[in-house]
C-alpha cells in the first residue's frame, strides 16, 4: 500500500490523488518513481478515458521534498543527472499520456508542483491557490520542468518567473496561462466534473489524440509538410470506427455510442 499516492477509478475516469499531505505533496525519489508507474498503468488501461490529477492537505505540491534535496545536494554531479532524469520522466509520461488530463488545484503549487499542472490538459484551481518558481532563490533553475512551463506561460512570462522566483496567486496563473480557470474551493469539484462531462462526450479517440496534433503542429517547419500530415490525419479520422460513428449518431441526430452517462451529472 502506497502512504505517497492512491489511484482510484470511478467509471471510465480515473483518479490520482497526491498523499503525502504532512509534507504538502513534496516529490522525492519515492514519489516519482510511483507516479510514474500509475501514469504507465493509466495509459495502458484501455477503460480509463479521463485522467484527474489531484492532491489532499492544504497544498497541491511544494515541489521537491526538503530531506531528499539535502541528500542530492550531496550526491555526485552524476547522480544527480540520473535522478533529475526519473523525474523528467514523469513530467514527459504525463504530459504525453493518451488520455485527457485534469489538474485539480485546491492548494500551492511550486517548483515541480507547477510543472505537473503545467503538464496537463486543463487546469482548475482555488483563488486561494499560491504558485512559484522558486528554483533561483537556491542558485537552481527549473530545468526538468521548463519544456512544460514555457508551453503553458509562453517565454515572456517564463522569463520573469524563473528569474525572479515571486510568488503569485491564483488570479495571475489564470492571466498568464497556467490554469484555465479559477473557482471557489466548493465549487472545485463541480468545475472539474464539468470537464469531464465534456471530454466524455467527444470521442475517446479524437479527445486523446487533441494533444499529439497541437504537439506536432508546433514542432512543424515545413508548411507543406504540415497540410500533407493533417490532411492525412482528418482522413484517417473520418474513415475509423470512431469517425464513422461520430458523423453517422450527427446526421442520425442521436448520441454517439461513447457518450458515457456519467456526463449528466452535475
Amino acid at each position: 500500500m502506497s502512504f505517497a499516492m492512491q489511484l482510484h477509478h470511478a467509471g471510465p475516469v480515473a483518479h490520482l490523488r497526491l498523499t503525502r499531505a504532512r509534507v504538502h505533496n513534496a516529490f522525492d525519489d519515492g514519489l516519482i518513481a510511483e507516479l510514474t508507474a500509475a501514469l504507465l498503468q493509466v495509459a495502458d488501461d484501455a477503460s480509463v478515458r479521463v485522467l484527474v490529477l489531484e492532491a489532499e492537505g492544504a497544498s497541491f505540491s511544494a515541489g521537491a521534498d526538503l530531506n531528499w534535496m539535502r541528500g542530492m545536494a550531496a550526491a555526485s554531479e552524476d547522480a544527480n543527472r540520473q535522478d533529475s532524469l526519473t523525474l523528467a520522466r514523469l513530467m514527459r509520461t504525463l504530459d504525453e499520456l493518451p488520455k485527457p488530463t485534469i489538474a485539480r488545484v485546491q492548494g500551492a503549487a511550486f517548483g515541480g508542483g507547477v510543472g505537473l499542472v503545467a503538464c496537463c490538459d486543463i487546469a482548475i484551481g482555488v483563488p486561494e491557490a499560491k504558485f512559484g518558481l522558486t528554483e533561483s532563490k537556491l542558485g537552481l533553475l527549473p530545468a526538468v520542468i521548463s519544456p512544460y512551463v514555457i508551453q503553458a506561460i509562453g517565454p515572456r512570462q517564463a522569463r520573469r518567473y524563473f528569474a525572479t522566483a515571486e510568488i503569485f496567486d491564483a488570479a495571475e496563473a489564470l492571466r498568464i496561462g497556467l490554469l484555465h480557470q479559477v473557482v471557489e474551493a466548493d465549487a472545485l469539484d463541480a468545475a472539474v466534473q464539468r470537464q469531464i462531462n465534456l471530454l466524455l462526450k467527444a470521442g475517446p479517440v479524437a479527445a486523446a489524440s487533441a494533444k499529439t496534433l497541437i504537439r506536432d503542429v508546433c514542432a512543424h517547419t515545413d508548411g507543406s509538410r504540415h497540410d500533407t500530415d493533417n490532411a492525412a490525419l482528418i482522413a484517417r479520422l473520418r474513415v475509423s470506427p470512431e469517425g464513422q460513428e461520430g458523423l453517422s449518431a450527427f446526421l442520425d441526430k442521436r448520441k454517439p455510442s461513447w457518450a458515457h452517462p456519467q456526463e449528466n451529472t452535475p
